[in-house]
């Protein structure tokens, strides 16, 4: 289970009240509400591993190099390079990864890059470790964010699929290519990323093609197969697949349409550190957990996860 870590603890700082406080008074509703929803996704979906995957690069500089507004708003200091984060949040998040590792939950970052990315190549590392000894116990890769980005590493042969809580953390939407193929009328993961390239995202900066939005795109991917179709369609005077308009605006957006790929599509090959990701039955440095719910307050959900933890073990 592979866990898109700072698009949880967002809609859990969003999503539980900011009464939620320390004993000294510091708001702890991220970091309560992320515990509460490891703590579920263990109880509910009993995964042999995990892994908290990290931001260590919120706005990588080769997708900045290929599309310079990419994240551009969100910026709080265009030296320092930070993110506009809530002030509220910021003094939680080094709180959650000492909980994570005092838990015995692997949290893995890698410099210049995003979680995305990092999610990415683990589950392209799964997947080929499971394709090359077809033998060996696999229950798929579980992928649990509230960034629909990566929907495109969705891969029914593969066992991938997306928790993507919608409705919240305990109800999450299950996506796999027949959730793609109702919502947003594509067959696999890939067509969602070509979908994406297409339609733009204005909440992560990209303009997409003006004039083509998501439900033409994907009659444009249903008749052409994918973006490549669509580009030699577009670059074929004999093709009358595209209408005028639709041919002129994707010459407009030649420019654009070649380097988006590089930022929509998420890295598969990032140099990632050894780590362990093996769920512990039991927290991995208990005395250093028991300070932190102390110091933090977090007594109920600190214990929620052990329990959650110690229910994955059977009974002897």
């Amino acid at each position: 289970m592979l866990l898109d870590t700072a698009s949880l603890y967002f809609r859990a700082f969003f999503g539980v009240p900011d009464s939620l406080r320390s004993p000294r008074g510091e708001p702890v509703n991220a970091v309560r509400g992320l515990l509460d929803t490891i703590a579920w996704l263990i109880t509910e979906h009993r995964p042999d591993r995990m892994v908290a995957c990290w931001d260590d690069d919120w706005r990588p500089a080769f997708r900045v190099a290929a599309i310079p507004s990419y994240k551009a708003h969100r910026v709080a200091d265009e030296a320092a390079g930070t993110e506009v984060v809530p002030d509220a949040l910021a003094p939680q998040v080094p709180v959650i990864a000492e909980v994570l590792a005092a838990i015995g939950v692997a949290r893995v970052g890698v410099p210049g890059y995003e979680a995305d990315d990092v999610i990415g190549t683990l589950t392209d590392r799964e997947v080929r470790r499971a394709s090359a000894a077809p033998g060996s116990p696999s229950s798929g890769v579980d992928i649990v964010t509230g960034d629909r980005d990566l929907f495109q590493l969705v891969d029914d042969d593969a066992g991938v699929r997306v928790l993507y809580p919608a409705r919240g953390v305990r109800d999450p939407d299950v996506v796999d290519q027949a959730k793609l193929a109702e919502k947003y009328a594509v067959p696999t993961g890939q067509a969602y990323a070509d979908l994406a390239t297409l339609r733009g995202d204005p909440s992560d900066g990209l303009p997409g093609v003006p004039g083509i939005g998501e439900k033409t795109a994907a009659k444009l991917l249903d008749r052409y197969g994918d973006l490549a179709g669509i580009l030699r369609a577009r670059d074929d005077e004999a093709d009358k697949g595209l209408t005028a308009t639709q041919r002129k605006r994707l010459v407009e957006a030649a420019d654009y349409l070649a380097v988006a790929p590089t930022v929509v599509q998420v890295a598969r090959d990032v140099p990632l550190p050894a780590f362990d990701d093996a769920l512990p039955a039991a927290p991995a440095d208990d005395e250093a957990l028991e300070t932190l719910s102390e110091r933090w307050g977090l007594r109920s959900s600190v214990t929620r996860v052990r329990e959650a933890l110690a229910g994955r073990v059977p009974a002897t």
